[in-house]
């Protein structure tokens, strides 16, 4: 096992990125997938194929997840995931004409590298004959050009990125991926270390985020602060092997918003577009409270894991500067 979403049989991940501009994609391949679902918390979404997805529509599960940078102008990349899906014959045969299906999610990242540098088909194309079993984390991908800790200002944010990990009960397996493009601060949910958020001035010390956003509350009016909690996103994918009706793979994805909560704090705020795809391959008879529990538990453990993998790129600290110094 590679603790990654990967120990899902059946499921490849891929990344293909500029570095020089910031940006990024990430594609999960799952054409074996019987059923999904998703479940979106933040209130600032940039998605793509999600209400096929409501248990009530007639598609079963996509054949892939795009997860990309670039905000709305980032969904265009999956026009490069479907041309690769179709010259691998995947997708459904609609009168002998291949019609993949992709949904995705963006992250706003347009503060950091080019600006008017988005992810195009030709990312979206090369993240898919990129895919594989081993999954870069931190820097890579759709998490290129994510960051952390925007209570503050832009000096004071911290890098992101992106993590997976897995859970395991016999032959039952649970894995997640996650990019963290977050407002709140992070922490790791298993030994409660904080391991990223907004910095203070002096670009040493992380400030408390919730607290930052109480205080705003008595300093500022009503419409300034709606203006003050925007583009920030964390999205993921939960993938399993469990046999899961389309309703409770839709169930999965939304216990994995369990493993945010867990690990971000605050979370799913009206500036976030919070998104979690669920997948499910249908090979082992489980309970969903179990499948649904393991999603949460890989999903909390994918975030810090997306942290301490970050490195400090494009004027911006990550973990290991911060966790270096105490």
């Amino acid at each position: 096992m590679k603790d990654s979403i990967t120990d899902v049989p059946g499921i490849r991940v891929g990344h293909a990125q500029n570095d020089e501009t910031g940006r990024g994609v990430t594609v999960v391949l799952c054409e074996n997938a019987k059923t999904a679902g998703v479940d979106v918390r933040g209130g600032s979404p940039g998605t793509r194929e999600t209400d096929l997805l409501n248990p009530v529509n007639m598609v079963q599960a996509p054949h892939a997840i795009y997860l990309s940078g670039g905000s709305a102008f980032g969904l265009a990349g999956a026009e490069g995931v479907m041309r690769y899906l179709v010259e691998h014959n995947i997708g459904f045969n609609a009168w002998n004409i291949t019609v993949p299906i992709v949904s995705g999610a963006v992250i706003f990242d347009l503060t950091l590298g080019d600006p008017l540098a988005y992810p195009d088909a030709r990312m979206g194309y090369a993240a898919c004959a990129n895919a594989g079993m081993d999954v870069p984390m931190g820097n890579a991908g759709a998490g290129l050009g994510a960051l952390i800790g925007w209570a503050g200002d832009l000096p004071e944010r911290m890098k992101g990125g992106l993590g997976t990990a897995s859970a395991v009960s016999g032959n039952l397996i649970v894995g997640a991926l996650v990019v963290v493009n977050c407002w709140g601060n992070v922490r790791d949910p298993t030994t409660g270390e904080l391991l990223g958020g907004t910095l203070d001035a002096t670009g040493t010390r992380i400030i408390d985020s919730y607290e930052a956003l109480k205080k705003r509350q008595a300093s500022i009016s009503t419409a300034q602060q709606a203006k003050g909690i925007t583009t920030h996103t964390t999205i993921g994918v939960v993938a399993t092997n469990a046999i899961l009706s389309k309703p409770m793979a839709t169930r999965m994805a939304m216990m994995a918003h369990d493993g945010y909560a867990r690990a971000i704090v605050p979370s799913h705020t009206a500036g976030e577009g919070d998104t979690v795809f669920a997948l499910a391959t249908g090979e082992v008879e489980s309970d969903i409270n179990i499948v649904g529990s393991m999603a949460a538990d890989a999903m909390a453990r994918a975030i810090a894991k997306a942290i301490k993998h970050a490195s400090s790129a494009y004027g911006y600290k990550a973990y290991v500067d911060i966790a270096g110094r105490r």
